[in-house]
């Protein structure tokens, strides 16, 4: 993998950090995520805590993107409260985000700074899910070669 501070997107990280810091309160909400689409909208989104489970903060900002029209995200980081800075992705939110966005840069914080790295590198030897992919051959336009 390699490092990329240069690139990094410093405004998704602020508003991840904003919505942490302003909307992240008591135990419910404890992380925050930013993602940005590919025609540069922002969407934000809190995880929805519950002792049964319940969805990460990546998670809600798919449903959330989807909602409001932003099918094709390009970046994502998440934000944990009480200044805790940006947390990567669990695996199940891994799995669920290159299974969705397989060309998905991630934000990730680590010794030796801020990188963007690919969604497919935070999970090596991933599967396909296989009815996913089925699903978009059939709605992508014919090949022409």
């Amino acid at each position: 993998m390699t490092t990329q501070t240069d690139h990094v997107d410093h405004e998704l990280i602020r508003a991840a950090g904003h919505v942490a810091a302003t909307r992240c309160r008591g135990d419910y909400h404890t992380m925050a995520a930013a993602a940005r689409s590919r025609d540069g909208r922002i969407v934000t989104a809190v995880n929805a805590y519950h002792f049964t489970g319940g969805p990460c903060a990546e998670l809600v900002l798919i449903g959330t993107a989807a909602a409001q029209g932003a099918y094709d995200l390009a970046t994502v980081v998440a934000v944990g409260d009480h200044d805790r800075g940006i947390v990567p992705p669990c695996g199940r939110c891994r799995q669920v985000l290159l299974d969705y966005f397989p060309s998905l840069k991630v934000i990730v914080g680590t010794n030796d700074g801020l990188r963007m790295v690919p969604v497919a590198d935070l999970l090596p030897e991933s599967y396909i899910w296989a009815d996913h992919q089925i699903d978009a051959e059939k709605s992508a336009p014919p090949s022409t070669s």
